[in-house]
């Protein structure tokens, strides 16, 4: 009888020690939960300079709008999908970019591009919106108003400036520094490639869009202009300038003249002068065409994509024209 009466005895401190292993178990967990949200918000509160001023940011931000492509390429580049999104404002087909697919599921389109929809943004309740200041000036106050607004001055030709402006919003500035320079090695490999397989001459590369007015040709202070540099691609003398672009009429295609031309169409194409301008004897003179390297390709990534991704996309094209293999 001794035995089970110590038994019932010895019971209840039992029971109390296991609760309070359990206890402490649990208070430990609730630590580490502490401690692991502490670290995955490590930087924040913070105050990020931009192109309208002084934006102060309380938590790492996770529910994210953005108001351009290259907000958009930024974004999911860095591992996050925005609940609201702007489309390309110029695309021939509706919706996200294609190259982007599976990167924006659940992201509802706030667009149009030009005015916003403000209070479908207010409804997602975010808590950082990234746009610029050349596109959304006039509604930057009603945008800070709903959250944390950090605009870049532009875009387009200063897009690796930009990732950096944003990764500083989303706390992610040490990934966004991997992936450039992961992309600007891809680029130099592709370019040696290039070169080597032209016995060290350096084809030149022309960029010709065709949208509802006159023609553009893409010189070096644009997306596109940046990307072909990286390769080591040398431009025709038109482009080889520090501007955006040139615009100009069928009678002076001749400046789209090189060893490759990359063509893009940023509308339907019977908005462009496309058919008429490809139909003159001055294109049909250019070398590109006479030796069949004229390539199209598409208006999301080689203009409106203005981020790392579109640029891994354009290295892709450049290479499948240059005859080489693709960089990985």
């Amino acid at each position: 009888m001794s035995q089970p009466t110590t038994h019932l005895r010895r019971l209840p401190a039992v029971l109390l020690a296991t609760a309070l292993a359990v206890s402490l178990a649990a208070c430990g967990s609730s630590g580490s939960s502490n401690e692991a949200a502490k670290s995955s918000d490590a930087g924040f509160p913070r105050s990020v300079k931009h192109a309208m001023g002084t934006a102060e940011i309380k938590v790492k931000p996770k529910k994210v709008v953005v108001l351009d492509s290259g907000e958009l390429d930024d974004v999911t580049l860095l591992g996050i999908t925005p609940v609201g999104a702007v489309a390309p404002h110029l695309k021939t087909e509706g919706g996200f970019p294609a190259y982007l697919k599976g990167k924006v599921d659940g992201t509802k389109d706030v667009g149009p591009s030009n005015e916003p929809n403000l209070e479908l943004i207010a409804s997602l309740k975010p808590d950082l919106i990234l746009t610029s200041k050349v596109r959304h000036e006039k509604v930057y106050d009603k945008l800070n108003a709903i959250a944390p607004t950090v605009m870049t001055e532009t875009t387009g030709f200063p897009w690796k400036a930009n990732l950096a402006v944003h990764a500083e919003a989303l706390g992610k500035e040490a990934e966004a520094k991997k992936a450039l320079a992961d992309y600007e090695a891809k680029a130099a490999k592709l370019g040696k490639a290039i070169t080597e397989k032209n016995a060290g001459k350096v084809p030149t590369a022309s960029v010709v869009r065709f949208v509802a007015g006159p023609t553009r040709l893409y010189a070096k202070d644009s997306f596109s202009g940046v990307v072909l540099q990286d390769t080591g691609l040398a431009r025709p003398t038109p482009q080889d300038v520090n501007k955006a672009m040139l615009e100009v009429g069928p009678e002076l295609i001749n400046q789209a003249d090189a060893d490759l031309v990359f063509v893009t169409v940023a509308t339907d194409p019977t908005k462009t002068k496309q058919a008429e301008v490809q139909a003159t004897p001055v294109w049909q003179g250019l070398t590109a065409v006479k030796n069949n390297k004229v390539f199209n390709v598409p208006d999301e990534t080689w203009m409106s994509g203005i981020g790392v991704q579109a640029a891994e996309q354009m290295l892709g094209d450049i290479a499948k024209a240059a005859g080489v293999d693709a960089p990985k």
